[in-house]
């Protein structure tokens, strides 16, 4: 179950306005978190709250799943209670109600992660998101803010490096997806494609990422809960042991090969972002499991699979073939 489903299913039975779960905190007793300056509007969840206790079940259960060993520290809640909070408040409304009515009906706002440095939140909480947060995210998909589905925090985790006090700490904000579209990598996006969407996904059926583009980014997003965590030192490396099903790799195969083979099929283009992607993973911008999805992305399953099988096929014969001419 979604945290949004969740949190409806046991604050109010049906789904929450922005306004209800406001009204939810406001009628609560919680005590100042003091990790914060006391003026960004936080106030601390009680471990045994519903919410808590929810957004806490959802995080541990992506962590453990993964065999991460975390622990939450303590979860707050942003408040609007002050002019500019509330206009930010209303924007958000505004904008839901607009792509609902567009839409059918349905704004599809959905829960989503965003992993930052202590400072990047505070930021984000008192101005909105900026182009700091944009340039983290090396423009993969485009020029926007990339969050996480709230069903996958580690891969935002990876961006939030540890504090002086060995905490790190991930934002859980409200997005208005409205109708998404498919954003390739290396797109150079910056707004929806056409009046018919309102933001991107780089998988419509699994998504990992939601693209909200920089003329979106502070008015379908709505920051709402941070969550403070310890964690190990390396969690980068967690993400990379997740793997899929029939992922196509092979260490029989040097990369520089498989450009060599994949030029014979692919057009220019396609190929000229497959060496660049290489290229960031030699200097260690990405990891390996990062240029093995954007491979698979330009490439396709099917045809990586076929060179893979016919390279092992030719390895094969190879060793064989010198096999045959040591004995002769």
């Amino acid at each position: 179950m979604d945290v949004e489903d969740s949190l409806s299913e046991n604050l109010s039975g049906e789904e929450p306005s922005v306004s209800d779960s406001e009204s939810a905190v406001s009628s609560c007793s919680y005590e100042q978190f003091h990790l914060f300056d006391e003026g960004l509007g936080l106030v601390k969840l009680v471990e045994g709250e519903k919410v808590y206790d929810i957004i806490k079940r959802k995080f541990m259960m992506s962590f453990e799943r993964l065999g991460v060993q975390a622990s939450v520290v303590s979860i707050h809640k942003h408040v609007y209670l002050g002019v500019k909070e509330q206009a930010r408040l209303n924007s958000f409304q505004i904008y839901a109600k607009a792509v609902e009515n567009k839409c059918g009906g349905n704004a599809n706002i959905k829960y989503s992660w965003f992993g930052g440095s202590k400072d990047d939140i505070t930021k984000i909480v008192s101005y909105g998101f900026g182009l700091h947060e944009m340039s983290q995210n090396n423009g993969l998909y485009g020029s926007g803010v990339y969050l996480t589905p709230d069903s996958s925090p580690l891969e935002s985790a990876c961006n939030s490096p540890v504090d002086k006090d060995g905490l790190r700490h991930l934002l859980l904000t409200r997005v208005i997806m409205g109708k998404s579209e498919v954003v390739p990598i290396g797109s150079e996006q910056c707004q929806p494609s056409s009046e018919e969407f309102d933001s991107g996904m780089d998988n419509l059926q699994i998504p990992t990422k939601y693209i909200v583009w920089s003329t979106h980014m502070n008015t379908h997003t709505l920051p709402e809960y941070i969550v403070s965590f310890r964690a190990p030192p390396s969690l980068a490396g967690f993400v990379r042991t997740k793997r899929q099903p029939c992922e196509p790799t092979s260490p029989w195969m040097p990369f520089p090969v498989l450009i060599s083979e994949l030029s014979k099929f692919l057009p220019p283009q396609s190929v000229s972002l497959i060496r660049k992607h290489h290229e960031a993973h030699k200097e260690r911008k990405i990891s390996r499991n990062e240029l093995i999805q954007r491979l698979r992305h330009l490439a396709g399953d099917r045809l990586l699979i076929a060179i893979i099988k016919s390279f092992r096929t030719k390895a094969v014969t190879c060793r064989i073939f010198t096999l045959v001419k040591r004995v002769f």
